[in-house]
């Protein structure tokens, strides 16, 4: 039996009123998800336990098979691990976006969507003239980068950029907010000196490194993951799953769906028992705001992904897959929600009762926690 688990993160959405009051999930042109929908069990799943903040750190561990509540500690230790990062007992770690402010309003949280090399020389400039033996800056990938600093300042309250999205700022807070306060206001000069469009950073989701058991010890099965984006690259190195690269992956709704279809197919061909195929796209069209994007990027997965997936899985024998969002962004308010999500489990040899992949398809449906599909998919 094969494997693959697909991730369109953010897709689940309100009602839009340029769509007339439906959901994208509902307009998109997505003949192979309709298919796959009628033969899965459809249902409606809790990816953001009660209380927790609706990001895709929480949302994507649900995903994985690990329950929030007991193992996360904070976005960024997350995306720190992803780049290689080793945290200290006394070291927590910040994610560090490139960001677009003026008149103190946040016009971009992703500051333009710099190049990754382009953005990288930045950072190093910034680790040379704003880092010292206690804060260190470390260039991810695009406007996303991480920051060690010292465990006081773990309990400052930070706002996430995503969330003030043409609002008024809303600065730290508490302890080593001033600390943090000062390095985003330094940061002005190094970016006002650089040729990309953010004018500043913004320090948030920190954490200390979180303690995740091996995805194999727990679920005895071998497994990859395609991804451009370091916070699930992240939640795969802590549990020992296998991050495949591909050049055409940007976190953008330009990535290169086919190649990420095409490396899931090669490597379960070789033996993996596991896939997990990402794409940011979705989230990063409701963040922005652009329904026409939101739609395209559901319609780029059916006809990209899914339309050649499915056949290509029936020539490996057996198979399951389970699709869900890690959590919605409504495109009506810019930001995440945690509103339960559709999601979709199928069986290439037991055919469910059918259904359909909406938000309102699913409304009636039982509530289910996240963390319990992926055990729910690899069952015996």
């Amino acid at each position: 039996m094969k494997y693959v688990v697909c991730i369109p993160d953010g897709c689940a959405d309100l009602p839009v009123p340029e769509l007339d009051g439906r959901t994208p999930l509902e307009v998109a042109n997505t003949p192979h998800l309709d298919a796959l929908a009628a033969r899965a069990t459809v249902g409606r799943a809790q990816v953001i336990p009660e209380g927790m903040p609706p990001g895709s750190d929480v949302g994507n561990m649900s995903i994985f098979g690990f329950d929030p509540s007991q193992f996360h500690t904070g976005r960024a230790p997350i995306e720190a691990a992803a780049l290689g990062l080793s945290l200290d007992t006394n070291q927590i770690a910040f994610r560090c976006n490139l960001v677009s402010i003026e008149n103190n309003i946040m016009v971009d949280y992703a500051g333009g969507s710099p190049s990754s090399d382009s953005a990288a020389v930045v950072i190093d400039r910034l680790n040379n003239e704003l880092g010292s033996d206690e804060i260190s800056f470390h260039s991810g990938v695009s406007f996303r980068h991480s920051v060690v600093a010292p465990s006081d300042w773990v309990e400052a309250s930070c706002v996430p950029p995503h969330d003030l999205t043409g609002d008024a700022l809303i600065l730290p807070s508490g302890p080593g907010s001033e600390a943090l306060i000062d390095i985003m206001e330094e940061s002005k000069r190094v970016l006002a000196e650089s040729s990309l469009e953010a004018t500043q950073i913004w320090l948030w989701g920190q954490g200390f490194m979180p303690q995740m058991p091996s995805f194999f010890d727990l679920y005895k099965k071998t497994a990859g993951l395609v991804t451009a984006v370091d916070l699930l690259r992240g939640i795969a190195t802590l549990t020992g799953i296998e991050v495949c690269d591909i050049p055409g992956a940007t976190g953008q709704c330009d990535t290169d769906y086919e190649g990420k279809r095409d490396i899931a197919l090669r490597r379960l061909q070789e033996g993996m028992d596991l896939f997990i195929i990402h794409v940011e796209a979705t989230d990063e069209a409701g963040h922005a705001g652009d329904v026409e994007a939101k739609v395209q990027a559901l319609e780029n997965w059916d006809k990209r992904i899914l339309k050649d997936l499915i056949p290509g899985l029936d020539d490996l024998g057996p198979w399951r897959m389970l699709m869900l969002p890690d959590h919605a962004t409504p495109l009506t308010t810019r930001t995440h929600n945690s509103n339960p999500v559709p999601y979709l489990m199928v069986d290439s040899q037991d055919d469910g009762i059918g259904g359909v992949f909406t938000e309102n398809g699913v409304a009636d449906h039982p509530l289910v926690k996240g963390h319990s599909l992926l055990p729910e998919l690899l069952r015996n």
